[in-house]
């Protein structure tokens, strides 16, 4: 398949869009109904509908029984452990093995040119970004989704935590179902600028951007202080109405949706003719120029709060400005710190 079609690529070897990456017009103002119900059928497909299928499926084969989960019991806890690595390996290993190992469409869509085997690197462990990749997403990363798990089905077993039942609250759970996404948008946007403020950025979050060219390994490799924080979007579920298997779809949401972002290709190649979109773009960006894009475009915090990039030139150019701008406050504070000084 010809990539040129949708896109162009550099003297590196880059790939990007021809397109400008789009925030989704659900918060558009005034609203745009054609807008939005020609976006939604991306809203749910296919990611959307995966994750929460995936949900649904570990509700009724993987969970344990209510009066198993009242109490903590290591072998409940590792079951659901397994479950989950289990799942993790076969999710992301898919993606690795068809664009990666197997590379399946060479790099064709693929927005950095180079694959991360090629780069040795000492800021990884062994030096190998996936083998830091794999280790940190199986000993840190599966870890805490899973505890985070089993902490939010005791509350539920407990009567910690409200449970509506779909029978009886089929409209209130359907708005749940509905606002998952959004309600992981803005704890990821808040989080995310939270873990950019400069001592966390050098103690916990630098550990993600060390994959400065993510591949499908990359989207779990975070330090455990961004595990808990990131897998907290879960603990939402303590005060809203909800069910145990919205609170699934929320860290399935996280856990799983975390590969579109961090695949590397803009599409993936399914078949001789046809392409699923990743919508991996605006997060590529920021992994590329790392203090943009801070949320996934769902809801256009970047936009309202200046930190948008589309990755257009007149994007390019306004985080140019931004950047400017911040060097002439730096300096002027640091004028004034110096006359200080002089004058004492």
């Amino acid at each position: 398949m010809d990539d040129l079609r949708y896109g162009t690529r550099n003297k590196r070897g880059d790939w990007a869009p021809n397109q400008p990456v789009e925030t989704a017009p659900l918060f558009a103002f005034p609203p745009r109904l054609m807008a939005i119900l020609k976006w939604l059928p991306h809203y749910f497909f296919p990611w959307n509908v995966i994750f929460a299928a995936s949900a649904v499926a570990y509700w009724a084969w993987a969970v344990p029984p209510i009066e198993t989960m009242q109490t903590f019991a290591i072998g409940w806890i590792a079951w659901l452990y397994a479950v989950n690595a289990v799942c993790v390996f076969f999710f992301y290993g898919a993606f690795e093995l068809h664009l990666y190992v197997l590379k399946r469409q060479e790099n064709r869509f693929k927005y950095n040119g180079k694959f991360p085997a090629e780069q040795k690197s000492k800021a990884f462990w062994f030096e190998s970004q996936n083998v830091d990749n794999i280790l940190r997403t199986f000993l840190s990363g599966v870890t805490i989704w899973t505890a985070v798990e089993v902490a939010m089905l005791w509350a539920y077993a407990n009567g910690y935590a409200p449970w509506l039942s779909f029978t009886e609250n089929p409209r209130t759970l359907a708005v749940v179902a509905l606002v998952v996404p959004i309600i992981h948008e803005f704890h990821f946007f808040c989080i995310h600028r939270l873990i950019h403020t400069p001592l966390l950025y050098k103690w916990v979050h630098s550990v993600h951007h060390n994959s400065v060219n993510p591949s499908p390994w990359s989207s779990l490799s975070m330090h455990p202080v961004e595990h808990l924080l990131y897998f907290g979007t879960a603990f939402y579920h303590l005060i809203l109405p909800s069910n145990p298997i919205l609170m699934l779809y929320q860290l399935h949401y996280a856990g799983f949706g975390a590969i579109p972002g961090h695949v590397g290709f803009d599409k993936v190649e399914i078949g001789e003719d046809k392409l699923v979109d990743s919508h991996a773009y605006a997060h590529y960006l920021h992994h590329k120029y790392f203090e943009v894009n801070y949320g996934d475009a769902l809801i256009p915090l970047d936009k309202w709060f200046g930190t948008w990039h589309d990755g257009s030139p007149e994007g390019d150019a306004r985080m140019q400005e931004r950047y400017r701008k911040r060097k002439e406050k730096l300096a002027a504070r640091k004028a004034r710190v110096e006359i200080g000084r002089a004058a004492q």
